[in-house]
């Protein structure tokens, strides 16, 4: 392990593929995210659709997953998930969230804040009803984030949905569903030499975006 930790602190690296400046920058952050993302998205950065979900519980325990971003536009992003998930448990008792976007290939990272609610009901039968007979099985089948004694329990659940499902058209169960994020805060971060980053920031202030720079 202490070799690892050597490792770790001896590496160095320098970030020399893009800037961030005020002059190119859009004067909204919607349109922001949208130039990073089809850069992001022409670049076959990997995984571009990953963020990090950060929650915090009513107690003041944040905990992070890595969902995938399935729509966007006008500050706000959707995904979906389990209504009866852990994730889904701290939201009912909080609803400030944040998501963070990380492109390695590009040497940049968006940071988002905002407040969630459920998705429109329209879109997330929308959604459901594309994806694979296989996605729709797993939905009904895995009670997520509660513990199963083994492998072969979500299995045999799977088998069970399988069943009960043939031959019929499968729904969208009450209990899984998208959630809205409504932004009113990013932060573009570009890597630059010397890890003097740039870093510029969009905070939303009475229907109004305050474009800040900040220190990296």
């Amino acid at each position: 392990m202490s070799n690892v930790n050597q490792h770790i602190s001896q590496l160095r690296e320098d970030f020399m593929k893009g800037e961030l400046s005020e002059t190119t920058l859009h004067k909204t952050p919607d349109l922001q995210f949208e130039h990073w993302m089809k850069n992001a998205i022409d670049s076959k950065a990997n995984e571009f659709m990953a963020f990090n979900l950060c929650t915090v519980s009513k107690d003041h325990k944040p905990a992070s997953r890595i969902v995938y971003l399935r729509e966007f536009g006008s500050n706000q992003f959707y995904f979906y998930t389990n209504y009866n998930s852990r994730k889904a448990i701290d939201i009912s008792g909080n609803k400030n969230v944040s998501l963070t976007f990380f492109w390695p290939e590009l040497e940049r990272q968006i940071r988002i804040e905002g407040t969630i609610e459920f998705a429109e009901k329209e879109k997330s039968d929308t959604y459901f009803n594309q994806r694979p007979i296989e996605s729709k099985i797993g939905a009904w089948s895995s009670p997520q984030s509660e513990p199963i004694t083994d492998r072969n329990t979500l299995e045999k659940l799977v088998q069970e949905t399988t069943e009960k499902f043939k031959d019929k058209n499968i729904e969208r169960p009450k209990f899984w569903g998208g959630y809205r994020i409504a932004a009113n805060y990013y932060e573009f971060w570009q890597g630059r030499k010397s890890r003097l980053h740039d870093r510029i920031a969009f905070t939303l202030e009475t229907n109004h975006w305050k474009i800040e720079r900040l220190a990296p």
